[in-house]
């Protein structure tokens, strides 16, 4: 039997990145990096063509393929990285060709990811990538972030090197494998936005890049005081428990290491988790929920982020009354959930989203201006008032 560490090493000569591994000095950024669920569909003799907006500006890029989530072994026939010109369409000479261990056709093994070689291409602020996926063998159900709130481009057979969208026919809103662009830069570290359905942008425009994580960059970027911004969050996600439909993902407390501490160059962690759990009355071991319940998964939380060296800031979660599962007795855990995050003095800071977004007649709604519709999730403009209310002190 190999042990642990040496598996690791051999792991990380092949371009293979076990879920427990970090890389030391890491010259790199994180700019994008969407958290992955399982149970996404399956593809054969396919391309997919996805968009990737970086948060900060690069030179010399990577990707990382992911088939964590997955029980089958991964065959990746080829992969290409330009710069979007329009939907599929590529710009002209933009185009490389990537490679893992100076291959340019690997396998992933189940539940392991790979780094790419470093790409000779620069990328700016808000710019986006477009990352052109073939899979040659028939898979089973795909390692995937079901809510994208873009558009993934799909052709039949091989077209990673095409640079028009002519054989790209379907799309979908979905990403599929492909699950972080870090960047060479001088920016000064990156920020994990960590959360559910609210951080992952539900119901924000398709391509606007209208979620409060997607706002603090620009923030950042125009404060000068450039950062990377990895929107960590999972639509339906709770922290204490793990959520019955797969694509809902594994808890906060099981994907926090993978999903926000080993990513490259982090800093900062922004944590608003847990309207799910009250919500569902999802306590651990399918017990009630309590506030205290949450308050020790939040501790929990606190404990690795200080103890992989990161800051943790938390944030208030948002008036729900209104929405499906809304109750007097679950926004009075929600509550004091909040006057626990905001005063206990255990985060390393705190991020009021709830002050931003509520309607300052009746602290249990969220302001009409800033509600989609469903009395759960902002809109575009309620995202924009979240962004704002980040102290940009804290993050440096």
């Amino acid at each position: 039997m190999i042990p642990m560490r040496c598996l690791s090493s051999l792991l990380l000569l092949a371009g293979i990145m076990p879920a427990t591994a970090q890389v030391v000095s890491d010259p790199y950024l994180a700019a994008w990096s969407p958290s992955m669920s399982a149970g996404g569909p399956s593809f054969h003799d396919q391309t997919l063509r996805m968009v990737v907006h970086a948060s900060v500006g690069g030179t010399t890029l990577r990707l990382h393929l992911s088939n964590l989530r997955s029980s089958t072994p991964l065959l990746v026939g080829k992969v290409s990285l330009a710069a979007q010109d329009h939907g599929a369409v590529e710009v002209g000479d933009s185009q490389h060709a990537v490679t893992v261990a100076q291959t340019a056709t690997f396998t992933i093994p189940a539940g392991a990811e790979v780094v790419s070689d470093p790409i000779p291409m620069s990328v700016e602020a808000g710019q986006n990538l477009l990352v052109s996926l073939y899979l040659p063998r028939a898979t089973e159900a795909s390692t995937w972030h079901s809510d994208a709130f873009d558009t993934t481009y799909q052709a039949e057979s091989d077209h990673a090197d095409d640079i028009d969208d002519g054989a790209y026919g379907k799309s979908t809103t979905s990403w599929y494998y492909v699950s972080g662009l870090d960047v060479r830069t001088d920016a000064s570290g990156a920020v994990v936005a960590f959360g559910d359905s609210i951080t992952d942008g539900f119901d924000t425009p398709h391509g606007a890049y209208a979620r409060w994580p997607d706002d603090l960059a620009r923030r950042l970027a125009e404060n000068q005081q450039p950062m990377g911004v990895v929107d960590a969050g999972i639509g339906g996600n709770r922290v204490l428990s793990d959520v019955p439909n797969l694509f809902q993902g594994v808890s906060a407390i099981k994907r926090f290491r993978h999903d926000a501490l080993d990513q490259a160059g982090a800093r900062t962690v922004i944590l608003m988790e847990g309207i799910n759990d009250i919500g569902n009355d999802a306590g651990p071991d399918d017990t009630p929920l309590t506030a205290q319940a949450m308050i020790d998964g939040y501790r929990q939380l606190i404990a690795k982020a200080h103890g992989a060296g990161l800051r943790i800031l938390g944030g208030t979660m948002l008036p729900f009354k209104g929405a499906g599962y809304y109750s007097p007795a679950r926004d009075a855990i929600r509550q004091a959930c909040n006057q626990w995050i905001r005063h206990s003095g255990a985060f390393d800071g705190v991020v009021d989203f709830e002050r931003a977004v509520r309607d300052p007649s009746d602290h249990q709604v969220l302001r009409p201006k800033y509600d989609s519709g469903d009395h759960l999730h902002p809109n575009a403009a309620g995202m924009q008032a979240m962004a704002s209310a980040v102290d940009l002190r804290l993050l440096h």
